[in-house]
């Protein structure tokens, strides 16, 4: 569950919530390979992004592989702010009464890899996401990094 956001030529961004519901959240929850009943949360329920908002007006039929199949804005096409950013939640337990707190100092992410389990390791710190540097790196790093995600 959190605030969606979509990685497009070179960058991360948000999606605006005009348009959006249980079927586009079906099809983030599948996408990221989570079960469970998907939830759509409008009105920036895990808290605002930053930077571009990348996508508005998305409407999926529900049995897309992924959001890039849906009916959406182009890519930065958009008249929208953060206070309208998406968000899902793919478990069918939880009740959110309040926004999740904002991410941890360290999570770490893969980004512009092939598939979810590959990529540029990136940690969250200080309110931004930055990159790795790769001196020193060893398997074992990478071993950390896996079990995180």
């Amino acid at each position: 569950e959190g605030r969606v956001e979509v990685y497009h030529d070179g960058k991360w961004g948000t999606i605006c919530d005009d348009q959006w519901d249980d079927r586009d959240a079906e099809v983030v929850c599948r996408q990221l390979g989570l079960s469970g009943t998907p939830k759509a949360l409008s009105w920036a329920h895990y808290g605002q992004g930053s930077g571009p908002i990348l996508l508005d007006e998305v409407q999926c039929s529900g049995n897309e592989l992924s959001l890039d199949q849906c009916k959406k804005s182009d890519w930065g096409q958009q008249n929208c702010d953060h206070m309208e950013d998406a968000g899902v939640s793919c478990d069918p337990f939880t009740v959110l009464p309040f926004p999740c707190p904002p991410l941890a100092e360290g999570t770490v992410r893969l980004a512009g890899g092939r598939s979810p389990g590959e990529g540029r390791v990136e940690v969250y710190y200080n309110g931004d996401w930055g990159t790795v540097c790769d001196d020193g790196w060893t398997d074992l790093g990478a071993q950390v990094v896996c079990r995180q995600l």
